[in-house]
């Protein structure tokens, strides 16, 4: 175990990190603690460069069934987030803080779907570069059924994801999908057995990382999120050309090629601890500007 939380387990296997949301008894639904540890979890695996990379799972039958409804009629209320940092004239979203934590991680992210994902439970998914779900996984977003609107930054994440149409179905009706719907029209990319999920994670995980530079995976991830949403191509020329010239100037560019001549497996030893470039990452965070 990496670190002790209350309301999720951190654990490290084969140096990848398995956060697994513990709160069975209530179907692991989503509080502000769970967000704190979440948070906190996230900054520790992206400053450990033994951990490349993060798997995010639930205890026992459910992944989340969503925001915890204890508080009855002011559920909705308290489900904001006050610190300091996220001052600003407006509350924001408990969801979404976490949403923007998992899009500026700086490793991959694979989201393993144990049960029903309802809710914040389903749109914390969305961020995940893969998302594998167990054949008894089910995804809700049933947001308008509650008399809200999606949270999580979903009206950004789920139509990239599965088309306009279908994502407008999904909240408009609130349909509760079963896990062969959600393969079907791309909101998961891999349908396991549920003895086979966690594994399921670490091979691609594997795949992912134990043949590339994770220096240049992590600003891999960037590109492809957030460069692929602007209007043209210019501006991703832009970073790309500066992003190529840093990288190919590092040790890891040098051993890239010389283990393709002489081949060999490569052995990359930039850090993301110390070595990513000073231009990276090239968009502010979504908070900065207000401290």
């Amino acid at each position: 175990m990496l670190k002790e939380y209350k309301t999720i387990i951190l654990e490290e296997v084969d140096s990848v990190a398995i956060l697994k949301l513990n709160r069975p008894k209530k179907l692991n639904a989503f509080n502000m603690q769970m967000l704190d540890d979440m948070l906190d979890a996230i900054d520790e695996i992206n400053t450990n460069d033994n951990i490349k990379s993060l798997v995010i799972t639930g205890e026992g039958r459910a992944f989340c069934a969503g925001a915890d409804l204890s508080l009855g009629e002011k559920t909705f209320n308290k489900n904001f987030d006050t610190r300091e940092e996220f001052n600003s004239d407006f509350r924001r979203d408990a969801g979404g803080i976490l949403n923007l934590k998992i899009y500026n991680s700086l490793k991959p992210v694979i989201a393993a779907s144990n049960g029903d994902a309802v809710g914040v439970g389903a749109t914390m998914q969305l961020p995940a570069d893969i998302r594998i779900a167990s054949k008894k996984s089910r995804y809700g977003f049933v947001f308008a059924k509650r008399g809200i609107v999606p949270d999580g930054c979903a009206s950004w994440f789920l139509p990239k994801i599965v088309g306009i149409s279908s994502a407008l179905e999904l909240c408009y009706s609130g349909k509760i999908i079963d896990a062969t719907e959600a393969y079907r029209i791309g909101l998961v990319n891999y349908l396991v057995e549920d003895d086979q999920l966690i594994s399921k994670a670490i091979e691609i995980s594997d795949m992912f990382c134990n043949s590339s530079a994770p220096v240049s995976m992590a600003m891999t991830r960037h590109m492809l999120w957030s460069l692929s949403a602007d209007d043209s191509p210019e501006n991703a020329h832009v970073i790309e050309s500066k992003l190529i010239d840093s990288r190919g100037l590092s040790d890891d560019a040098k051993e890239g090629v010389m283990s393709f001549l002489e081949k060999r497996r490569a052995n990359f030893k930039n850090k993301i601890s110390s070595d990513l470039p000073d231009n990276f990452p090239w968009r502010k965070s979504q908070f900065k500007d207000e401290n």
